[in-house]
């Protein structure tokens, strides 16, 4: 294997695993972020972000000399083979991705890439970036490509390391076949297309996943209706070889770092092209009614909600990761706060509040704390070790005896004997 000298540009969720894992591939990685105090926290191998395994890799890769964190691009691109843009693009006006931080990343690093050095998208960008990427470096010695990314926060480390696929999208051959050439090692199926199609997949991908979840969610609710259970018809449907089992969980609604800003940016650039994506419009406004939904179903259960105290048990946006960009669990207690009720929260990955982000709610860093003189606890984040809990020590906590389990998560029999009444999705 060739040992290449890899720039990240970035050291976010995709940014930095992307540059200990590719560390761990036996390249030398220069891992660059604006944020100085970031990078001294890198630099001694202190990993703010919440993801297994990534603390590890990191340590691993600075103590072998093949990993270094510099602050500014222009610490990190000068002698690189290949340069990642792994910086964000947050969800901009009329649902467009910003693409601001790319820009000025390239406008920064144009004059000090060496020749025939590689500039690859690895954030989620629309289709005609690298085009335009290509433009503002204005070099004919530079090439662009695109390597989208399809890491799932909770198991980031390991989707890298085990990927279904890698996929390199390049107008220019060579520079996309030296990008897949730094995964060799993985022995996974490489797919290489031109970089319009590159740009497309990821959006496509999650766009599609968002739809099932949309499409679970307005099942769950046909259940309800018609006295059926969610979960044997998913169950039924999951052996399907064509269809799966994955993502046909009901839920709050989908949200995160990816789904939200990615379903609008696929709206909005299928509507320059001209294309009316009915389709996605209405699994996106599937995914907004679930949270009123899940409001009424609470209010129901606890007979309104002006002045109810509710124990939240779950912030994040889903297990494993303590983000809580675009939470539907955070969407539902503005909501509920709305409403009149009063709300603690319980987290394992979220220990206190985030000015600004937690507003609603009172985070407390026991579970008992938040089912304290609660009418009812909210399963809002499919966290396993709710299932564990004590619930017969909670139900004595609490005023009410309700639990709402919006991700199907716990055993009814459980919370029977332990004198609560459950009310599920779907159910």
């Amino acid at each position: 294997m060739f040992v290449r000298r890899v720039a990240v540009v970035g050291a976010g969720y995709v940014g930095l695993t992307s540059a200990a894992c590719l560390a761990s591939l036996g390249h030398h990685v220069v891992c660059a972020d604006i944020d100085e105090k970031k990078v001294e926290q890198l630099r001694k191998a202190e990993v703010q972000i919440f993801e297994p395994g990534l603390t590890e890799l990191v340590g691993e890769g600075i103590a072998a000399g093949r990993l270094e964190f510099v602050v500014g691009v222009r610490n990190a691109v000068p002698d690189a083979e290949v340069v990642f843009l792994c910086v964000p693009t947050p969800m901009g006006e009329g649902g467009a991705a910003d693409l601001r931080a790319v820009e000025a990343a390239v406008a920064e690093m144009k004059d000090l890439l060496a020749p025939e050095t590689v500039v690859v998208n690895k954030s989620t960008v629309p289709v005609g970036t690298a085009k335009r990427v290509l433009e503002l470096l204005d070099r004919d010695d530079v090439f662009v490509a695109s390597n989208p990314e399809f890491l799932r926060e909770g198991s980031a480390v390991k989707d890298f390391m085990h990927p279904d696929r890698i996929v390199v999208g390049s107008d220019a051959q060579n520079a996309a076949e030296r990008v897949s050439a730094l995964y060799a090692r993985l022995g996974a199926p490489t797919v290489l297309m031109d970089a319009a199609s590159a740009e497309l997949v990821k959006y496509s991908a999650n766009c599609f996943l968002a739809m099932k979840l949309s499409y679970v969610n307005a099942m769950a609710e046909l259940c309800e209706r018609l006295g059926a259970d969610i979960a044997n018809v998913t169950e039924g449907m999951g052996f399907d070889q064509r269809i799966g089992q994955s993502f046909l969980q009901p839920g709050p609604g989908w949200g995160g770092s990816c789904l939200p800003k990615d379903t609008h940016a696929l709206l909005q650039i299928a509507e320059a092209a001209g294309h009316e994506f009915e389709l996605l419009q209405a699994t996106i406004n599937t995914n907004e009614k679930q949270s009123r939904l899940i409001i009424s179903k609470i209010a129901q259960a606890v007979g309104g909600l002006r002045g109810k105290k509710l124990g939240l048990l779950g912030l994040a946006f889903k297990a494993g990761t303590n983000d809580l960009r675009d939470s539907p669990a955070l969407k539902i207690a503005k909501m509920l706060k709305a409403e009149g009720a009063e709300l603690v929260a319980y987290d394992p990955a979220i220990p206190a509040e985030v000015e600004g982000v937690t507003d609603d709610v009172t985070v407390v860093d026991d579970v008992q704390h938040a089912a304290k003189d609660a009418n009812a606890l909210v399963v809002l984040t499919e966290w396993p070790q709710f299932r564990s809990l004590d619930w017969a020590a909670l139900a004595g906590a609490m005023t009410g005896q309700v639990v709402v389990d919006t991700r199907n998560l716990l055993d009814g029999d459980i919370l029977t004997r332990a004198g609560l009444t459950s009310h599920g999705v779907g159910r």
